[in-house]
């Protein structure tokens, strides 16, 4: 399923903030059931956990601890959860490092998202994992180009967590997440450029992680799309 995948993804670090900066667009989508996109949530969280409980010392000395999962909060009024004393990210999602460690979206965001693509959650939540991972790796094994090494982690993960069995993918899926990387990168309106690079970074470094497994994303073997 990830085979077919060739199009693009996004998100950014800014002081205690590494987020997707993924703001919403103006496009209407369809109603969603909460019952359905909660459980995607719920899946794709347990997954990518499950990954690194089952994994982490095949890579990393040390035990692995799982941040914390704070999950949706409503951008447009809420004042918590905050990071490093700001207010939530609007129509975004985000880890938060300033010692809290902890992962949280705006659930217009995932809405949107899963609307045009249920798959849309399971990489927003593996790119916030991805730089959860960052923060408890040495210094050294921290790619300078943090979002689009999180992207290959995201991959990697994703990946892992379907050979073990703990995420399953549809027919489609990758042509859906293809979108969601789209609609995430650099090089439109609603975004910043240079936060994240392109669409075709984007991807690479995803699909990087998908082919090479977690070793692929660090710096002695990662390359440069």
């Amino acid at each position: 399923m990830w085979m077919i995948l060739a199009t693009a993804l996004l998100l950014v670090a800014s002081g205690g903030y590494a987020h997707g900066g993924v703001s919403s667009r103006s496009t209407s989508f369809p109603a969603t059931s909460d019952d359905t996109i909660e459980q995607d949530i719920d899946a794709a969280v347990s997954g990518v956990d499950a990954y690194w409980k089952n994994h982490w010392q095949e890579f990393f000395t040390g035990a692995y601890s799982s941040p914390t999962v704070y999950g949706g909060y409503d951008g447009a009024s809420a004042v918590e959860p905050q990071c490093g004393g700001n207010p939530p990210l609007v129509n975004n999602a985000f880890y938060c490092r300033d010692g809290t460690d902890f992962l949280a979206w705006d659930t217009h965001l995932m809405e949107n998202g899963y609307a045009a693509g249920d798959v849309y959650v399971y990489f927003i939540i593996a790119h916030e994992w991805g730089h959860a991972v960052q923060e408890r790796l040495d210094v050294s094994l921290r790619d300078v180009a943090l979002e689009l090494q999180a992207d290959c982690i995201a991959g990697a993960e994703l990946n892992g967590a379907a050979q073990d069995g703990t995420i399953s993918f549809e027919e489609g899926d990758a042509e859906e997440l293809g979108q969601a990387i789209k609609s995430t990168a650099d090089g439109f309106p609603w975004n910043k450029a240079t936060d994240h690079g392109d669409v075709d970074q984007r991807i690479s470094y995803f699909n990087t992680g998908r082919q090479g497994g977690i070793t692929a994303c660090l710096p002695q073997s990662f390359f440069s799309p």
